[in-house]
C-alpha cells in the first residue's frame, strides 16, 4: 500500500506545438493516503483517464511528479510501480479456469503452491468465487469476470494501489449496487489505496471517502460527498453533483447580501464586493429551497412526483428554478412563495464560490 502524492501535474498530448499546446491536465496536485478510498468524478473528456494513466505509469506527465510514498516513480514502469488495474471492460484468461486466473499472477512470481492455494482460497471467499473456482472464465458472467479482475489484484501482497476505471460499464443495473457494495466492504477487509475513476456520482459518492471532482483537466473540489453537496467550490460541481443539480440564480450584492430580480436573499453573513468577477451568481440546492408566505412570488410551472418528494420547477420574471416538497406538505394551488435556507445558499462569482475565487 502507498500514499499517493501528484505534485504539479499538467499533460498535453501535443507537447511540442509551442504557444499552440493545449493541455489536457492542468494545475493538478493531489494527495490520497495510505489506504484511503478515493474516486475521480466527471463527465468524458475531462481528464480522468489520463490522469489515472499517469498514476499507473501507462503515461509520463508532460510536467510534475509522481510519488509513491515520498518516492518518485514518474519515470517508472507499472510493473515497478506494483499497480493493480481494473478497466472497464473485464480483462480475464477465457480458456483458464477461475481458480488460475486469479493463481496466474502469483505464478508469475514463483510464489510457493501452498501459499499460492491459501490466497487463492482466501479471495475466492471474499468475491463469492468458491463456487466457480474450477469453471472456466469464459461461462461467467460479466460481473463475475470483474470480479477476476479485482481478484487478481486482491491475491497480490505487493499492490501499492488499486484502480478502477469505469469498472462497473458493463454490468447489468439490478448487479451494480451489489459490486459496489462489495468493494466498499473489500476495501474495509484489505486496507488497499482504492482509487475508482467514473463518470457516475452514485457509484463515486458511495465508494469513496473522498472525491476529487474533474472539469476541464482540473480537480475543481476535492472533499467528502457532504462537502461536494453542501458546499460547491464551483458551479460545475453543484450541477454535476445531485439530481435535479443546484439552483443557480442571476443576483447583484446590496450592502453585502444578494439581491435576485429585485428580491433581497438572506445568507450566512454578507460578503464583499469583488472587484473583478463579471458574473455573481446565488446558488442554492432544491432541499434547501421551501414554500414560505414571508418569501417571495413564484408561479408553478411544472410538478414531477418521485415517491417520497415532488420536484417542483418554479418561475420568477423568467427564471427557473427547482423546488423539493416533502409528499406530506401541501402546494399552493396559487399565490405561492418560497424563501431560501441562509445557510445553504451561497454566492459564485465566475463560476468559483465567493471565497474560493481569489485561490482559483
Amino acid at each position: 500500500m502507498a500514499e499517493v502524492r501528484l505534485q504539479q501535474i499538467r499533460h498535453s498530448y501535443n507537447a511540442d506545438a509551442g504557444e499552440n499546446t493545449e493541455y489536457a491536465l492542468e494545475k493538478i496536485d493531489q494527495v490520497w493516503e495510505d489506504g484511503g478510498a478515493y474516486a475521480l468524478l466527471g463527465p468524458s473528456g475531462c481528464g480522468k483517464s489520463t490522469l489515472l494513466n499517469i498514476v499507473s505509469g501507462l503515461l509520463q506527465p508532460t510536467e510534475g511528479k509522481v510519488l509513491f510514498n515520498n518516492n518518485d516513480v514518474t519515470s517508472r514502469t507499472p510493473d515497478q510501480r506494483n499497480i493493480a488495474q481494473i478497466f472497464q471492460f473485464p480483462v480475464v484468461y477465457d480458456t483458464m479456469t477461475v481458480h488460475d486466473n486469479l493463481a496466474f499472477p502469483l505464478r508469475n512470481r514463483k510464489m510457493a503452491n501452498a501459499e499460492i492455494e491459501e490466497r487463492v482460497k482466501t479471495v475466492a471467499e471474499m468475491l463469492d468465487l468458491t463456487a466457480s473456482l474450477n469453471q472456466r472464465a469464459s461461462g461467467l458472467t460479466a460481473d463475475g469476470k470483474q470480479k477476476i479482475s479485482l481478484g487478481r489484484g486482491l491475491v497480490r501482497s505487493d499492490v501499492n494501489i488499486m484502480m478502477f476505471d469505469e469498472p462497473l460499464t458493463v454490468i447489468d443495473p439490478h448487479l451494480k449496487w451489489q459490486l459496489r457494495t462489495k468493494l466498499k466492504k473489500l476495501h474495509r477487509q484489505v486496507g488497499f489505496t482504492m482509487v475508482y475513476v467514473t463518470h457516475d456520482q452514485t457509484e463515486a459518492l458511495t465508494f469513496a471517502e473522498k472525491v476529487a471532482v474533474m472539469y476541464e483537466g482540473e480537480v475543481v473540489q476535492f472533499g467528502t460527498p457532504e462537502e461536494l453537496f453542501l458546499k460547491p467550490n464551483h458551479t460545475f460541481v453543484g450541477h454535476f453533483i445531485g439530481s435535479p443539480g443546484m439552483n443557480f440564480l442571476p443576483c447583484k450584492l446590496d450592502d453585502g447580501f444578494p439581491v435576485f430580480n429585485g428580491n433581497r436573499i438572506k445568507i450566512s453573513a454578507p460578503i464583499s464586493q469583488p472587484e473583478t468577477t463579471k458574473k455573481m451568481e446565488l446558488g442554492v440546492r432544491p432541499e434547501f429551497v421551501k414554500i414560505d408566505a414571508d418569501g417571495f412570488p413564484v408561479n408553478i410551472n411544472r410538478i414531477d412526483d418521485v415517491g417520497r418528494y415532488r420536484i417542483v420547477k418554479v418561475e420568477n420574471s423568467g427564471y427557473y428554478f427547482n423546488v423539493y416538497v416533502p409528499e406530506d406538505l401541501e402546494i399552493p394551488t396559487e399565490n405561492m412563495h418560497v424563501s431560501f435556507d441562509p445557510e445553504n445558499t451561497h454566492i459564485y462569482c465566475d463560476g468559483w464560490l465567493h471565497d474560493k475565487k481569489e485561490s482559483s
